[in-house]
């Protein structure tokens, strides 16, 4: 994000009553493209599973070796937790993020049960996301590059939602927290760089068997 982005970012939360409430065109601009990036992955990931359900010896491109495998998560029941593939609810979810993005790109403002319906979106998918992690390295131990393609755009579009809220009043601060984010803002690079570190060492750390083979 830029100067100007933090320092809309920073200043004190407006009161929130019943005016819709805009976005920065960089956080605007996050939300479209972080939308376009999962749907494209999403469809990726539709297209493979469709070509498996019509040929079980398909093998999609992204097998690249034991550990870098989309033909192993997809066969998986994790795969279809609520009875249908997973990509297609990122079809939906991204696809209406970007929606959102292309919106406030044009200058549209929403109101706050719309954010508040946002944030939680955003927070049942960091949910979702962390759970798939869990069960790609400790329950199926392999990898999707698209499906990590979908966790990294689901954590930032997550944080800088957070990020929007408390600046803009949508979630009420006192003063003291109002600090906190504003110095969460200035820095907002840090928290999503430290999480994908964390996401990164654990995928490290699981695979090593693999990846000390390489060396």
């Amino acid at each position: 994000m830029s100067a100007a982005t933090t320092a809309h970012l920073s200043r004190p939360a407006p009161a929130v009553g019943r005016a819709p409430i805009g976005a920065s065109r960089a956080y605007a601009f996050l939300l479209f493209l972080g939308g376009l990036v999962g749907l494209a992955a999403s469809a990726v990931l539709t297209f493979d599973k469709l070509r498996i359900l019509e040929n079980p010896s398909y093998v999609p491109g992204c097998n690249l070796n034991p550990v870098i495998s989309c033909g192993s998560v997809m066969r998986t029941e994790q795969a279809e937790v609520f009875g249908f593939p997973n990509p297609l609810l990122g079809l939906a979810a991204f696809g209406a993020l970007a929606a959102i993005g292309a919106g406030l790109l044009s200058g549209a403002a929403y109101r706050r049960w719309f954010w508040l319906g946002l944030h939680a979106g955003t927070a049942l998918g960091v949910v979702f996301v962390h759970w798939l992690v869990d069960q790609a390295l400790y329950d199926i131990g392999a990898l999707c590059p698209y499906c990590m393609v979908v966790w990294a755009t689901v954590v930032a579009l997550f944080w800088y939602t957070t990020l929007h809220n408390l600046s803009t009043g949508v979630i009420p601060v006192g003063p003291r927290l109002r600090v906190v984010v504003r110095e969460a803002a200035r820095y907002h690079w840090a928290l999503p760089v430290l999480w994908a570190a964390v996401i990164a060492l654990l995928v490290l750390n699981r695979f090593w068997y693999y990846w000390s083979t390489l060396l």
